[in-house]
């Protein structure tokens, strides 16, 4: 697994090798709590009535009760039913499992561990494929754990001190000395990223994730930014994302892709950011570069 190197440019920016890699911190779980709260817990944030839940598990209501009350002491096997209707994450479902007195089912593979080649190659190659449009693999802190070149040309002119590993995607996007006073719709983008942010710290029970959004959510807003009039431009089927770069402005798409039913916690919380051209004008921008 690669990323990109501090203080380079497009043309010239050789991907580096780091030592370790980040792994997500342990979520603030309720310590000392029994799985019946924890349930209860989730079913709530799910907007979810002991019935529906019973209804989707195949168990009923009275017994749904009885384990939210401790009445009851779950087998792993409803333990794990339960928290796939509740969609609970990995990391979670161990915590659930532990909870109930049972062991956890999903290991925590470290990232450069020899049993994850295989999945740090074909990610390798899906990034690098993917030039010269930038894309990165982050994990559920928005560490940035690889990088492309297309990613190295946004870069470029980013302070070093915001560069130090780990590189973080919110805090390089939203800091006021990161990407941000080059971005031309910066209100807009910077409210779908916390937006998304929010959404990610209801589904995981994250100190480091909270932390980081109200580091990121204090952040000032120059005060130039403003919204970007559209009269004069193509009309974007999805919010893009606009960024000056050498005297230019290029339009990018954000898609971001996770892996279907993780069995590994770690493999669970990466995601693939990938930027789409958005326009023409950026798509035959960005091929020059490597042409």
């Amino acid at each position: 697994m690669t990323i990109v190197s501090t203080g380079t440019s497009a043309d010239s920016a050789a991907p580096t090798t780091p030592s370790a890699l980040a792994t997500p911190s342990a979520p603030a779980d309720s310590v000392g709590q029994g799985v019946g709260p924890l349930l209860r817990a989730w079913r709530v944030r799910r907007r979810m009535s002991q019935l529906e839940l019973a209804l989707r598990a195949d168990s009923s209501a009275r017994h749904i009760s009885f384990v939210e009350t401790g009445r009851s002491r779950p087998s792993e096997e409803m333990v794990l039913r339960l928290a796939e209707h509740l969609d609970v994450p990995v990391r979670e479902r161990n915590a659930l499992l532990l909870a109930a007195g049972h062991a956890p089912r999903y290991p925590h593979t470290p990232l450069d561990d020899p049993a994850l080649d295989a999945l740090r190659a074909g990610m390798e190659r899906l990034i690098q494929g993917y030039e010269p449009y930038p894309a990165l693999v982050m994990d559920a802190r928005y560490d940035v754990l690889a990088a492309n070149r297309g990613i190295a040309m946004l870069l470029d002119g980013v302070p070093e001190s915001l560069l130090a590993p780990p590189l973080n995607a919110m805090r390089l996007t939203l800091h006021p000395q990161g990407l941000a006073p080059r971005i031309r719709n910066l209100r807009e983008w910077r409210g779908h990223l916390l937006a998304q942010m929010e959404r990610q710290i209801a589904l995981y029970r994250s100190t480091a994730l909270r932390e980081l959004y109200e580091e990121v959510a204090a952040y000032p807003v120059p005060e130039a930014a403003a919204a970007v009039e559209q009269a004069d431009s193509v009309p974007y089927f999805a919010l893009p994302m606009q960024i000056e770069h050498e005297g230019r402005t290029l339009s990018f798409l954000s898609s971001v892709a996770t892996f279907n039913t993780p069995m590994d916690v770690t493999v669970a919380e990466l995601a693939i950011e990938t930027f789409l051209p958005a326009d023409p004008a950026t798509a035959k921008y960005l091929h020059s570069l490597v042409n």
